[in-house]
């Protein structure tokens, strides 16, 4: 099993960034999930996309700015990223679960990309 994350980078506050998350090797449905970890703090969840159906759940900071879908065709899971804070940077991690998933902030995640880096300044 492999993620690869992708899609980070440097905009100014306001701006949008779409992160991308191709998975591959897994037999089964798999969650998958985004984390972030600012320097000096705790990784933290973002947002998540269950399996059929494919409910998605944020945490309340990125309502609203945040949107996780799945394109199943590509195996690719995608973050839109707008109106983005200086808060909002760090290294952003997908992370996937395999197996039929309903309620995806509640499990854990046994896969990881490698991470991709996130600024937001002016």
């Amino acid at each position: 099993v492999q993620l690869q994350a992708s899609g980070g980078g440097l905009v100014q506050p306001g701006g949008s960034l779409r992160l991308s998350c191709v998975a591959s090797g897994f037999t089964l449905d798999y969650a998958i999930a985004w984390f972030r970890q600012a320097p000096g703090k705790e990784r933290e969840w973002v947002s998540c996309i269950s399996t059929s159906p494919s409910t998605t759940y944020y945490r309340d900071s990125v309502k609203g700015r945040f949107t996780i879908s799945r394109d199943n065709a590509n195996d690719t899971v995608y973050l839109q990223m707008s109106s983005l804070k200086p808060e909002d940077t760090g290294v952003y991690y997908c992370g996937a679960t395999e197996g039929k998933v309903t309620v995806c902030p509640i499990v854990s995640y046994d896969y990881w990309g490698q991470g991709t880096q996130v600024t937001v300044s002016s």
